[in-house]
């Protein structure tokens, strides 16, 4: 069965945002984006909040199009965004192109039904999506690459929860840059 797993960047104090919205403090070099690209075209589907969707789909499907002004890595990317199936959980959002499915709310017995599904894991993206998932249970895998930096306030990834989760570290990486990959995967019950 394939796996939901929450893909976020942080900052070393906990938040993905700044308090505009702003994620100019992300440190994405070339190294960092080949292992990006390298996990996300193993993926299944991007699941996504609106505003996640919309700040991709802004930019991603002609990302490619100048070749003056990307890297191979990001037409790598370009591509995999454009073809991967995506799911946005939006409320209000009326149409959505790049192969993108409009979902109303989260539905435990949906999100599990398409975890039976064959094929590759499933990325969740956005804080409140996040939380959203994690209310539900549904989160089998946390990646985090944290950023060395200190933003001070902003949007926190974690929001306040009312259930505990044990997690196993499966993988850490440091890259160049300083930004360090953690990998967790939920621990049953039993402590499996």
């Amino acid at each position: 069965m394939r796996k939901v797993v929450l893909m976020m960047s942080v900052s070393l104090d906990g938040y993905f945002e700044g308090p505009n919205r702003e994620i100019d403090w992300h440190m994405v070099d070339e190294e960092l984006h080949r292992y990006f690209n390298l996990r996300t075209k193993a993926m299944g589907a991007f699941l996504s909040g609106r505003v996640t969707h919309q700040l991709m789909a802004d930019f991603w499907p002609t990302a490619d199009s100048d070749p003056g002004s990307t890297t191979e890595t990001m037409v790598e990317f370009a591509g995999i965004w454009r073809d991967m199936p995506k799911y946005v959980f939006s409320r209000t959002l009326e149409h959505a192109d790049w192969n993108t499915t409009i979902v109303r709310e989260v539905v435990p017995e949906d999100i599990r039904a398409l975890k039976e599904q064959p094929g590759g894991d499933l990325a969740v993206s956005g804080a409140e999506l996040a939380a959203e998932f994690m209310r539900h249970d549904l989160i089998d895998e946390f990646q985090l690459c944290v950023h060395p930096v200190l933003i001070g306030r902003g949007r926190p990834l974690f929001l306040q929860a009312d259930s505990f989760i044990r997690l196993r570290l499966i993988e850490s990486r440091t890259f160049g840059n300083g930004v360090v990959l953690l990998r967790y995967e939920r621990v049953s019950s039993d402590g499996q």
